[in-house]
């Protein structure tokens, strides 16, 4: 028992001790590089916006009337000038025919008062005749015909009012919910029945600091201005919204508390495939929402570039390793330019046709020898970078 505790020990003490004699003598440290080149670059800015409608109205009644009916589906799309509500026409319709009457017996007075004038106009020239009795006639006839415009004014009055009981709506979008219901009376003072929201284009507006805008400018002055960029957004659920839009308007003036303007882009929002009209959620865009928007150019551009993994940190800012012609590793620091998490833009700190280290990093240090071996060139930075996918569900 003895002897086999000896051995025991003897073979746990063995099994610890680490086994470096088998490392064989270090050599040239194996890298994966890449030639630094210029290569079609498409700049990208991204910032964060708000969906808004091009028009939201307010729905209000025009004259004091009970509520007879309602004739939308709340959360549905109306058209223009479909009808909404349609309250009490009763009253209505008996002032228009009071006013009718009015009208029509100043008409009779009107006419009356001619046949006078006239018949005094033809006894001026008879001793029958006086010029005092003329103008008497044609004052009567004067104010009579003024009469008459007044009582039609009124009818035209009261048959806008007829009208304003048929309360439609004044152009196409989605109606929210009705904040009364049929048999409540309404009027002016009664504030929005509901809200008609404009669906097809939305606005995407975006507050950008001052230092953002004036670098866009000079980035694209000579490219178009607007013309030269394009307009993509992520939904508020990641996923790439397929239209593009166009910047159209830029605030005349700069916020004093967070020195940033604000810029707006219209954007389409047609019908989802297979979606209809009424349905809910039929549209991508809904006002109110908020969006990741991207500016990018609308042409790429020539750039130097390098694989976004060859780019390291440190407290001094970015820099990469170059292999020189003796082989060995140097520190570059550099620039970024409109960089993607895949393609980095190099603006200085190297130049076309340096040999960048992309892979091995962990094993080179400042100085060394490595043993370099060419990998994939980097790839084209594209518009925006694509969404990371979702984590796969855990069951």
């Amino acid at each position: 028992m003895r002897r086999f505790a000896v051995l025991l020990s003897l073979a746990m003490a063995v099994s610890a001790t680490p086994a470096r004699a088998q490392v064989g003598p270090g050599g040239p440290a194996s890298v994966g590089v890449v030639v630094a080149a210029k290569r079609p670059v498409t700049e990208t800015s991204n910032f964060v916006g708000r969906v808004q409608a091009v028009d939201k109205v307010d729905i209000l009644a025009r004259v004091t009337a009970f509520i007879a009916e309602r004739l939308f589906t709340e959360g549905a799309e109306v058209a223009k000038s479909d009808l909404l509500y349609r309250l009490e026409r009763a009253p209505f319709e008996a002032d228009v025919q009071a006013k009718q009457a009015a009208v029509a017996q100043n008409q009779a007075l009107l006419r009356n008062a001619q046949i006078t004038l006239n018949r005094a106009q033809s006894l001026l020239n008879t001793p029958a005749g006086q010029r005092s009795t003329v103008d008497d006639r044609e004052a009567s006839q004067a104010s009579q015909a003024a009469l008459l415009l007044a009582a039609q004014a009124q009818l035209k009055a009261s048959q806008i009012n007829l009208d304003y009981t048929e309360i439609r709506a004044p152009m196409a979008g989605k109606i929210a919910r009705s904040t009364v219901s049929v048999g409540n009376v309404v009027g002016p003072a009664s504030g929005a029945l509901t809200t008609v929201v404009s669906q097809d284009p939305m606005y995407v507006v975006f507050p950008i600091s001052l230092r953002a805008a004036l670098d866009l400018r000079n980035r694209y002055s000579d490219k178009g201005g607007f013309g030269g960029v394009v307009v993509r957004i992520l939904l508020p659920d990641g996923t790439r919204y397929a239209q593009t839009g166009k910047l159209d308007y830029v605030d005349p003036s700069v916020s004093a508390s967070t020195d940033t303007v604000n810029l707006r882009a219209v954007m389409p929002n047609p019908l989802r495939p297979g979606a209809k009209l009424g349905e809910a959620g039929n549209r991508d865009l809904i006002d109110g929402s908020f969006v990741t928007v991207t500016v990018e150019g609308s042409q790429p551009v020539q750039a130097l570039t390098v694989p976004r993994a060859a780019v390291l940190s440190d407290q001094a800012g970015n820099f990469v390793y170059v292999v020189d012609g003796d082989k060995k590793a140097q520190i570059r620091r550099i620039q970024l330019g409109q960089s993607t998490p895949a393609t980095a833009v190099i603006t200085s700190g190297i130049s076309e046709g340096d040999t960048v280290i992309a892979e091995g990093l962990q094993r080179v240090r400042p100085g060394a020898v490595v043993n370099p071996a060419p990998i994939a060139p980097a790839p084209a930075v594209p518009a925006t970078a694509p969404p990371a996918p979702a984590p796969p569900a855990k069951g």
